[in-house]
């Protein structure tokens, strides 16, 4: 599906966001690793949540849906071997269930039939991580396929590496106390991302396992003997997706809502405080967020790694600000489902954008008076790229074409709907414009 993005003059309205992808993964995962029936209300409906369900039930959990709402018979420490698993396009889904299946199954193999997606995101410090603990795999190269031979994890110390992502780390921590055994995950180099990791820890605590966390987040310690419990568990706001509501809103004359944004672990909460500090009038009551937009635009330098999944929204917040803008820290986005700083960077410079780009920094130099647009962008099959690029095309001077827009339903599928519904035009294309 292509869509079509027309220029916007004003967004007004009211809006109940999508669950929170992250933790509607992690208390999904909790959930089937517990022994009984544990309910999930408000779960996500996205790709990402799909394939973490797909594969779950591949695993032996049955979920049955009531309503809004999941009920989760879980497998605790045993499930079912599926011989492989198909996680689609979803990192955190492959990685969490990557060290799951270590310390429960003989052997599995993990495939995606996104290679050049999924396929080509690099899993060597996690398997290199389970090795210490005494699985072996078979990969190519640290990439899918890859093959897991374990069942019988050790107990003691391991190390891994923070550099890439931070969902290795959370990966062994809802693996350790399958195991049975004491187990210390010591974090090496430059870490990135602390948020996800803290709500790793919140749903951990909630299904009753206690892990010792240093106040750095590089040592964690998890005792031997613990079992998952059953719960019932709430999914909050999504504030990734939230931030693309916010950096529309941001850039047009608006008054927009956004209902269910609560004060919980998501780091990118903190694109509330980057579009204050811009100059937007934006508000948080901790229960809703409301933007009033229409004032100028100004520059700054921000840390992007607390925030990573909400920096390509604020980016495009930043291509309408007075001045040079920066997000540091934030070499991580390379590793995502495309490349979010040089494959991003090329597609709003496509618009007229002046972005440029070093290892680990966005730099934006702003347009106040609009990007050019008229022209045809690739989605590169990100949802996180196509939440900027239609943002972009908002405060663009003509329509801009984004092709294979259907990726925005990895986390947020009404996200053409809820624009929309503020006022934005969008069209969906159903024949391809493209010259045969």
């Amino acid at each position: 599906m292509d869509v079509r993005v027309y220029p916007a003059s004003r967004l007004e309205g009211v809006i109940n966001p999508p669950s929170s992808k992250n933790y509607t993964t992690r208390y999904l995962l909790a959930a089937a690793l517990a022994d009984g029936e544990s309910l999930i209300r408000y779960p996500a409906h996205s790709e990402d949540s799909e394939a973490l369900q797909r594969c779950l039930t591949d695993l032996g959990a049955v979920l049955t849906w009531e309503g809004e709402h999941l009920r989760v018979r879980g497998f605790g420490r045993h499930p079912r071997n599926p011989g492989s698993l198909n996680p689609g396009n979803a990192g955190a889904v492959l990685r969490f269930l990557m060290a799951v299946c270590a310390a429960t199954l003989e052997q599995v193999t993990f495939v995606t039939e996104y290679q050049d997606s999924l396929g080509k995101r690099p899993q060597g410090d996690l398997l290199e991580a389970l090795a210490q603990l005494g699985a072996r795999s078979m990969s190519r190269e640290g990439r899918l396929p890859i093959t897991l031979f374990g069942g019988d994890l050790q107990g003691g110390t391991i190390r891994v590496s923070g550099e890439v992502s931070s969902q290795f780390t959370s990966g062994l921590l809802f693996a350790a106390p399958l195991t049975g055994r004491a187990i210390t995950i010591e974090v090496t180099g430059e870490m990135k991302s602390r948020p996800p990791i803290r709500q790793t820890l919140q749903v951990l605590r909630e299904a009753g396992i206690s892990v010792e966390a240093s106040e750095d987040l590089r040592r964690f310690y998890i005792p031997a003997g613990q079992h998952y419990q059953a719960q019932t568990y709430t999914i909050p706001g999504d504030y990734p997706g939230s931030a693309a509501i916010m950096a529309a809103a941001a850039i047009l004359p608006s008054d927009v809502t956004i209902e269910r944004l609560f004060v919980d672990e998501q780091g990118e909460r903190g694109a509330i405080a980057v579009l204050a500090a811009m100059g937007v009038d934006i508000t948080h009551d901790g229960r809703q967020v409301r933007i009033r937009g229409g004032r100028p635009l100004q520059a700054g330098t921000f840390d992007g790694d607390p925030f990573t999944d909400a920096v390509l929204a604020l980016t495009a917040a930043a291509l309408f600000a007075e001045g040079q803008t920066l997000f540091t820290n934030v070499e991580n986005l390379r590793f995502k489902e495309c490349d979010r700083i040089s494959d991003y960077r090329a597609e709003l410079n496509k618009l007229g954008a002046r972005v440029g780009e070093e290892r680990d920094r966005l730099i934006i130099t702003g347009r106040p008076e609009g990007l050019e647009g008229g022209a045809t962008v690739e989605s590169r099959i990100d949802h996180r790229v196509i939440m900027g690029l239609t943002i972009a095309a908002l405060r663009s001077h003509a329509p801009v074409l984004i092709r294979d827009a259907e990726h925005i339903a990895k986390s947020y599928p009404a996200f053409f709907d809820h624009l929309r519904s503020l006022g934005a035009r969008i069209e969906r294309l159903t024949t391809d414009p493209r010259p045969t």
